[in-house]
């Protein structure tokens, strides 16, 4: 009667290890890549709404604005600043930044100074 060892040799743990790493690094970059695109799915959605809320303000009064308290209800997501560079009679012009990405969104419309890296009126583009 021979007697059988239980557990687990060291080179069948080390395969495991190396599996484990392996998925690990497929995984954790995947991970990274999709927060990165909520981040600036939260930023273009503040910009819409912005939009929205500027054209709501130009009803009323004529002009677009630079201060986002003359916005009525509008209120940007946790973690993203909106700064409105330009309101004029003419055109408004506003980036979007979030606190937990490198990258930046940016939107104008009607005559006002493009902001990098918006290029084309009414477009929202990202870095």
């Amino acid at each position: 009667m021979s007697l059988k060892s239980r557990g687990f040799t060291l080179i069948e743990l080390l395969i495991v290890v190396v599996i484990v790493g392996i998925l690990a690094g497929i995984a954790i970059p995947k991970f990274v890549n999709t927060k990165q695109k909520a981040y600036v799915a939260q930023m273009k959605t503040d910009l819409k709404n912005l939009a929205t809320a500027e054209e709501a303000y130009f009803y009323d009064s004529t002009s677009y604005t630079t201060s986002l308290m003359a916005l009525n209800n509008f209120r940007s997501s946790s973690g993203v600043t909106i700064t409105v560079v330009e309101g004029t009679p003419q055109g408004w012009s506003a980036e979007a930044v979030h606190a937990q990405t490198p990258r930046r969104c940016a939107l104008f419309n009607g005559a006002a100074s493009p902001v990098a890296p918006a290029t084309v009126e009414g477009r929202i583009t990202c870095t």
